[in-house]
């Protein structure tokens, strides 16, 4: 099943939706032991691999963070191919002083905000969305 491609479709269709939790960012080192099912994703650097977990996960693993992000997924089937998605949402937050985090997997973009954010982020997403 191919994603959307057409930009003008894509953020009439995007439907950000919030969900619900803090999740961070923490990196370990490439030998470092974790469950893949109990961590949100991750991706291998040369650095060391970044885990994305839930705030509480973090916590109980003893692994240090220094953001607190709310995550937006976009419910829109966009393809990885699509030209020019990534930058009208991200340009519509940094328009309005928030900063964002992407991740584009197979199906959907995830948009991570500072979660004092997150409200805000929804309605400018929202609001962009409904302007096309």
């Amino acid at each position: 099943m191919n994603g959307q491609i057409n930009i003008n479709e894509l953020l009439k269709q995007m439907e950000p939706e919030l969900k619900e939790g803090e999740f961070v960012f923490c990196t370990v080192p490439h030998h470092y032991s974790f469950n893949p099912l109990t961590v949100q994703g991750f991706f291998k650097e040369s650095d060391g691999i970044t885990l994305i977990l839930k705030r509480e996960e973090a916590e109980n693993l003893n692994l240090k963070y220094t953001y607190i992000a709310a995550w937006i997924t976009l419910k829109v089937h966009s393809s990885l191919a699509a030209i020019g998605f990534t930058a009208a949402f991200s340009n519509a937050l940094s328009s309005e002083g928030i900063s964002c985090n992407v991740i584009a997997a197979y199906y959907h973009d995830h948009i991570f905000v500072p979660y004092q954010d997150a409200d805000r982020a929804l309605l400018v997403l929202k609001s962009l969305s409904l302007q096309k």
